[in-house]
């Protein structure tokens, strides 16, 4: 099935480069251009897109009145965004994610036209797999939910109740009284990538301030957008968040998102505490950060002490980790197939049998409380 796309920018020269990068897609049709939103929703109608590209400064209205303006349209378009690499461009793509962007690519800067259309190709060539799969999903499991209400209700169980904090150094046992067992808190590690800041600005502030036990995050990002994530979502929650820094201490209910650019990974100091190490080592995965190096790290270095959560994101990054980390006696969380944006890191994690829960994302942060409970 032909991805039908509508290009968004308001330079000519940019236009065209980007109808050329895509033009070399298989099964992508470039079914028009427009200079600036406005226009863009005008011809949404006659050029019937499935996905725009969209530039976030223009005229008239700019990317995020565009998305704004698409929230309001039924079977709307997706949108992938092309942001610039500043400060401010970082920030209006964090905003530009929670609006529903399905993502994002870094404008390239220099070099010449046909190296430019090149390095787009590579960087659109996944993501528009990975949107036109999703497509797909969404429209077989709309269809499988179409089903008499009574048909449903029959199969429907209540969610479990929120999880709260547990009072540090105490459990519940099931009848929820209170003993005297020491709980040794958790490390809890977090990897992601495509759909990552919508999927934990839902988990991170459905955390409690009073977290007894850190939280690491590898989202596969570019350098400066780690730090606008970082200062979104901590706008959002109840615990502290921040791009991680090499040779801090890692304290319990703060998480730190690894920088992009930068492998995070964890060695124990005095007290067997966990500090935190920033790397330049070779991508794996394609990626720096990547999920795996958290994930060995922490296999080697805090056996039995982790929580593993993989949510939605393109690719394999996670797996082997998760499967390090089983050796050592971890948990596994890995987010389920119908709120997955791209259901891809957290299907390999299941399909090699090493996810021990499979929940919804509304779900995650109470299974993580569960977990953190449980952990002695």
């Amino acid at each position: 099935m032909s991805l039908r796309v509508l290009v968004v920018d308001d330079t000519a020269v940019f236009r065209k480069v980007v109808s050329d990068a895509l033009a070399g897609i298989p099964d992508v049709e470039v079914c028009g251009t427009a200079s600036n939103g406005k226009l863009a929703l005008a011809r949404l109608e006659t050029a019937r897109p499935d996905l725009l590209t969209l530039d976030l400064e223009m005229p008239e209205m700019n990317g995020i009145e565009t998305l704004e303006a698409l929230a309001r349209i039924d079977g709307a378009p997706g949108a992938l965004m092309i942001s610039s690499g500043t400060v401010r461009g970082t920030q209006t793509t964090m905003r530009a994610l929670e609006l529903g962007a399905f993502d994002f690519i870094a404008k390239p800067d220099g070099g010449n036209a046909e190296s430019t259309i090149l390095k787009l190709r590579g960087v659109l060539a996944p993501k528009l797999a990975a949107f036109a799969r999703q497509r797909e999903i969404r429209q077989l499991l709309n269809h499988s939910y179409r089903k008499p209400a009574t048909s449903m209700a029959s199969h429907t169980t209540p969610p479990p109740p929120p999880a709260t904090a547990p009072v540090q150094g105490r459990s519940t046992g099931p009848s929820g009284a209170t003993d005297n067992r020491i709980v040794k808190p958790a490390l809890i590690l977090i990897g992601v990538s495509t759909g990552g800041p919508r999927a934990l600005a839902e988990v991170l502030p459905s955390l409690p301030a009073e977290l007894p036990a850190p939280i690491f995050i590898v989202q596969h990002m570019p350098p400066l957008f780690t730090a606008a994530l970082a200062q979104s979502l901590q706008a959002k929650s109840r615990i502290r968040i921040k791009e991680a820094e090499d040779g801090e201490v890692a304290t319990p209910g703060c998480a730190y998102l690894a920088p992009g650019g930068r492998h995070m990974t964890l060695v124990p100091a005095g007290m067997n505490r966990p500090v935190i190490r920033l790397t330049d080592g070779p991508p794996e995965h394609g990626c720096r950060p990547a999920v795996d190096v958290l994930f060995r790290s922490v296999a080697s270095a805090f056996p039995q002490r982790s929580i593993a959560v993989v949510l939605t994101g393109m690719g394999t990054d996670g797996t082997e980790g998760v499967r390090e980390l089983k050796k050592s006696g971890c948990v596994s969380i890995a987010q389920d197939e119908a709120t997955s944006i791209v259901f891809g890191m957290p299907r390999e994690v299941i399909r090699a049998g090493i996810a021990d829960h499979v929940v919804p994302l509304g779900l995650v942060a109470a299974e993580i409380m569960r977990q953190v409970r449980d952990a002695k």
